[in-house]
Parts: C-alpha cells; structure tokens; sequence
C-alpha cells in the first residue's frame, strides 16, 4: 500500500466531490459521493484516506489512520538503522613528499576506505610545480596501485586548478 509523503489529506480535509473508495481489506467499493464515502468510513470507525490525489476521481480508503502513520512511521526508523552514510575523507599530498610521509598518508587513506568511506586524494601543486603535473599524475597512480586490493577508482586524476584530484571508492565485496 503505497502512500505518497506529501500530506495526505484524511476526512472532511478531501476537496473532492465524487471518490472512488477502497475498504480496509482492499475491496473495491466503487465511486461514490464524498458525503457517502465518509459515512460508511464512520460507520466502522475508522478514517477515510486521499491516497492517489491525482487520480480521476481521487482513490480514498478506508482505514485507521492513526494505526497506518505509526506502522510507517516504525518503518523509516527500521530502514533508517540499516542505512550507512557515506563520507568523503580527504587525503592531501604535494608532488614531491618524501617516502615516509607518502606511507603515513597512504595508511590514512586505506583506514577511512576500511571504515567504508570515500577518499578524495588532493594533490596541491604551488608555484612552478604546476609544470610537473606528471609527477602529481604518476604519485596519485602509485597510491591507486598500493591501495588497489581494498578500493575502486571512482575518478581518475583530474587537475582541476592548481589541485589535481582523484577519488576512491572502497570494494563492495562482502564474503560474510
């Protein structure tokens, strides 16, 4: 039973004059006057609900609605808790970084892809370095290289001003 998120608009709310009505166990009553469609919701005490608004005429069922906003409601919490947020890490490097400091950087960069986020590798060129963009090209290579058991290239390098950047994406393989 799919209900659109806008509002929906539930008894003496419906605009309509005529509504085709829906009863809760999903037989169709037919179109009827407005005035009829409520009574006969009154009737079994429940709510008569506009779920396809757009509709000609507008599709109303019967149903208590109080019941119907606390089910969904428990259900965005449920798929709320099963959602993982992805975030893009950054990892920031200069053309010429020295051995050491490209490790230290590269278990950066593989830790936040075991966490399962994103990373945005940045190469910052400054001055004259700009000339040498293969070297910026050739580092973020190597990283990819290292890194190429755990992680995807999602953008491959791309300079972009005086920054060259890459992202990766961790792998989706879960053998559980």
């Amino acid at each position: 039973m799919y209900i659109s998120k806008q509002e929906q608009r539930i008894n003496e709310e419906i605009r309509a004059r005529e509504v085709r009505v829906v009863d809760a166990e999903n037989n169709q009553l037919g179109i009827m006057p407005l005035k009829e469609a409520l009574r006969l919701a009154e009737e079994k005490q429940l709510d008569l609900v506009e779920v396809a608004a757009q509709a000609k005429p507008p599709v109303c069922r019967i149903m208590d609605f109080g019941k119907f906003k606390y089910e969904q409601s428990k259900r965005e919490k449920e798929a709320k808790k099963k959602q993982r947020i992805i975030q893009i890490k950054e990892v920031k490097l200069r053309p010429r970084i020295e051995d050491h400091d490209y490790s230290v950087k590269s278990k950066n960069a593989e830790r936040f892809l075991k966490d399962g986020d994103k990373v945005k590798v940045t190469i910052m060129f400054r001055g004259r370095e700009i000339v040498h963009t293969e070297l910026g090209r050739s580092l973020l290579e190597r990283l990819a290289q290292d890194l190429k058991d755990i992680c995807i290239v999602e953008r491959h390098a791309k300079l972009e001003g005086k920054n060259m950047i890459m992202i990766l994406a961790p792998k989706n393989d879960k053998q559980d």
